[in-house]
């Protein structure tokens, strides 16, 4: 059960709903963007981030995954083009373990950042999927929180 907290994921480069900023993107720099997390449970031993493009299912008929990443100190912003020392990556529909930015092949897409509030860390190699993550965190999450940004071509 999900416990209502006040968690909250928000980025210094770009607001809930706005435009993320090209640098981010697959075809640019493809360097993750900051993000700084407030709220979290104070019984919380790791974080989970996932992001993804739902919008990429018209386009290749599924939601294409982003970043996954896992393991994450309860204590710690996300840098720009970095993880947290200790976190973990899995693999992104990409085909590579990391950050893939923004790439929408047809038109404006909306991605979203997850971030997950776990009372465990989750016992798994680097390069997992993001189903592996998720069944790894059922039953285990204390809170969530999300922010989304949108990118076009």
């Amino acid at each position: 059960m999900i416990a209502v907290t006040n968690l909250i994921l928000e980025s210094p480069a770009f607001k809930n709903g706005e435009q993320i900023p090209k640098k981010y993107g697959y075809k640019n720099t493809n360097i993750n963007p900051p993000l700084t997390i407030k709220g979290i449970p104070k019984d919380a031993k790791s974080l989970v981030l996932i992001m993804d493009d739902p919008d990429a299912m018209g386009a290749v008929g599924k939601v294409w995954v982003h970043w996954v990443v896992w393991n994450i100190a309860p204590t710690v912003e996300i840098k720009e083009n970095s993880i947290p020392i200790g976190a973990i990556e899995g693999k992104t529909d990409f085909g590579e373990i990391g950050y893939g930015g923004p790439a929408p092949p047809d038109k404006e897409h909306t991605y979203i950042f997850k971030l997950y509030a776990l009372n465990i860390k989750l016992n798994l190699k680097e390069g997992s999927s993001k189903k592996d993550v998720e069944k790894s965190m059922k039953d285990h999450i204390l809170a969530e929180a999300k922010l989304t940004g949108r990118y076009s071509p």
